[in-house]
């Protein structure tokens, strides 16, 4: 663990805080994923509905 030194000769043992930066703005191509990502989601959820939908009404009858 990195220490830093204070005046007097004191060690101080608190993280040492990260650069701190901009986040940039998603290029097209990256909303065009998450786009195709969310569909998918939405699909796959829609999917195991379906299945669990389906498989509680065949131990029904």
């Amino acid at each position: 663990m990195p220490y830093t030194k204070e005046e007097g000769g004191r060690l101080n043992n608190f993280a040492i805080e990260p650069e701190v930066y901009r986040a940039k703005a998603p290029t097209q191509a990256e909303k065009r994923n998450y786009v195709i990502l969310a569909v998918l989601a939405v699909l796959l959820v829609g999917g195991l509905i379906t299945v669990a939908v389906f498989a509680s009404s065949a131990g029904a009858g």
